[in-house]
């Protein structure tokens, strides 16, 4: 195995044969826009290290999205207590290694193999290796492997590596004509709930529209970091995104980038950043200027299923956190991590610790999925 200090050293066509179509957030086009705009590299403390295994011939067959951090911000798996824990027995936890899709608690692959070659799982396999061996050589305390597949998550607990588990909240299409028949499957109260919301949020002066791509213009792009950094300092954040990631993305992935843009005599006012992949559409970032009821939930939640069911799409994952999303027909489901873990104390002491959790959370997503609006789950009639 090799790492590379950027991108750039790995052609785009040989780890895109590898990541494939299905998911934007790990093809060389959206990785390469964090790296080409500054927003990993030195400034944020996200350094690229991407891990690639070549064949025989010298063919890449095998890459990891991989970066050596000395700090865990970004990530959305929170392991500073694991830190302090080995800070405090007079260890550095920092710098790891972080295998993930930068600022994005997205699920999808991390282990990305070439699905022609002769023995993916094997490679799979490999890399799983080669990263705990890379981790040695390299003096660092850890590698993690965050929302990665619930496949990987396995593999890499078959290898030794402590298994985590979280939640998120995902809508899913069950073959709706239109907003009107998923609305139809919720129960009564809910679904008069989600109208009102829909209603006062298009009554208050606004006019939305959905941009794609290169219609999305610089112009654009600038409000939209407008919007973007008032919600980081709104949360008390970073800014981790610089002005220059956002065009980038949409002249790199083209109609891949959606854009769900509200607006006030003309002028943009808000906005609910989204990529589109094989068969989900991924919420990421949004921001407003000012104080609109219920412009949050139209904007993010109520057009990404507008548009999922438009264009076919099977599922819409709006981001981390939010249990207000279970009352509008997202479902919680688990999200898988993977971490492998130097010093045998701290291990041993990770290994109590995410089995404990592990028992929490999937008492957790049972009881938030009892809570489902939808009316087959619902014992009052609709």
């Amino acid at each position: 195995m090799s790492l590379h200090r950027a991108i750039a050293e790995i052609p785009a066509a040989a780890w895109d044969a590898c990541a494939g179509p299905g998911n934007p957030f790990v093809g060389h086009a959206f990785l390469s826009a964090l790296e080409d705009s500054g927003s990993t590299g030195p400034r944020t403390g996200w350094l690229p290290q991407h891990a690639a295994i070549r064949d025989a011939g010298g063919r890449i067959v095998a890459v990891a999205p991989t970066y050596a951090k000395s700090h865990s911000y970004g990530e959305y798996v929170f392991d500073q207590s694991w830190a302090r824990a080995l800070e405090q027995a007079g260890g550095d936890y920092y710098p790891k290694l972080q295998v993930a899709v930068p600022f994005s608690p997205v699920p999808g692959p991390r282990l990305l193999v070439r699905p022609d070659a002769e023995d993916p799982a094997a490679l799979r396999r490999m890399l799983i290796g080669a990263l705990r061996q890379a981790c040695g050589e390299l003096g660092l305390s850890s590698v993690h492997a965050t929302f990665c597949t619930e496949d990987e998550y396995e593999a890499f607990g078959a290898a030794g590596w402590q298994q985590r588990l979280g939640v998120q909240f995902h809508w899913d299409n069950r073959g709706y004509a239109g907003f009107d028949d998923f609305l139809g499957a919720l129960s009564s109260r809910k679904r008069k709930i989600i109208k009102r919301e829909r209603r006062d949020a298009n009554q208050c002066g606004l006019t939305f529209r959905t941009l794609r791509g290169t219609d999305i213009t610089p112009d654009l792009w600038s409000h939209f970091y407008r919007f973007y950094t008032s919600t980081v300092d709104r949360k008390w954040g970073s800014a981790y995104l610089t002005p220059d990631f956002f065009p980038l993305l949409s002249d790199r992935l083209g109609d891949r980038v959606v854009l769900m843009l509200a607006e006030r005599d003309g002028a943009p006012v808000a906005g609910a950043l989204n990529l589109m992949g094989a068969d989900t559409l991924y919420g990421r970032n949004w921001g407003c200027d000012g104080d609109w009821p219920f412009l949050h939930f139209e904007l993010c939640y109520y057009r990404a299923i507008d548009f999922a069911i438009a264009h076919g799409l099977q599922r819409v994952e709006a981001g981390a956190q939010g249990h207000h999303k279970i009352q509008r027909g997202y479902r919680p489901c688990p999200t898988y991590s993977a971490h492998w873990i130097q010093h045998p104390g701290l291990r041993g002491a990770v290994a109590d610790f995410v089995a404990e959790e592990r028992i929490h959370m999937l008492a957790e997503i049972a009881e938030l999925d009892a809570q489902s609006p939808y009316r087959e789950d619902d014992a009052t009639p609709a």
